[in-house]
C-alpha cells in the first residue's frame, strides 16, 4: 500500500511539474513572439515536449494559438507603421494581400506559341480481383 501512495505522490508531482512547464513555456512563447525554438531554450525543454503538449492538451493548444495571433497582430502593427512612414514595399505588400478584392493582384500572362503535339492520357482501372486481395 505504501508503494501505491508513493506512486500517487510521484504522479501528482509530475503533473505539477508538467503544468509549471507549460505555464513557463507559454510565457516564453509570449517573450519570443511564438518562436518555438527560442522559447524551448528559455524554458529548458525539448521541442518535442512542446509538440506533445500541443497534441494532448487542448487548453494548452488554444493558449499557444492565442499567442500566435498576438504575434501576427504585432507584425501587422509594424507593417502599418511602415506604411504611415511612406514605405513603398510595405504599401505594395499590404495591397497585394489585403487589397485583392479591389484588383491589387499580381498576375502573369503567358504567351504560348509554336507547334504542339496532342497529349493522350489513358485512364485504366485496376482489375477488381487484384485490388480486393
Amino acid at each position: 500500500m505504501l508503494y501505491v501512495v508513493s506512486n500517487q505522490r510521484n504522479s501528482t508531482l509530475m503533473q505539477d511539474r508538467t503544468e509549471k512547464g507549460k505555464l513557463a513555456m507559454l510565457e516564453a512563447l509570449e517573450k519570443t513572439l511564438g518562436v518555438v525554438t527560442s522559447a524551448c531554450k528559455l524554458v529548458g525543454i525539448d521541442r518535442t515536449t512542446h509538440y506533445l503538449w500541443l497534441e494532448k492538451d487542448d487548453a494548452y493548444k488554444q493558449a499557444v494559438k492565442s499567442i500566435d495571433d498576438v504575434a501576427i497582430d504585432f507584425a501587422e502593427s509594424h507593417l502599418h507603421k511602415q506604411i504611415k512612414k511612406g514605405g513603398t514595399q510595405a504599401t505594395i505588400f499590404y495591397l497585394k494581400t489585403k487589397g485583392k478584392k479591389r484588383g491589387y493582384v499580381e498576375k502573369q500572362e503567358l504567351d504560348v506559341s509554336g507547334e504542339f503535339k496532342p497529349i493522350t492520357i489513358t485512364l485504366m482501372k485496376d482489375d477488381e480481383s487484384e485490388t480486393n486481395e
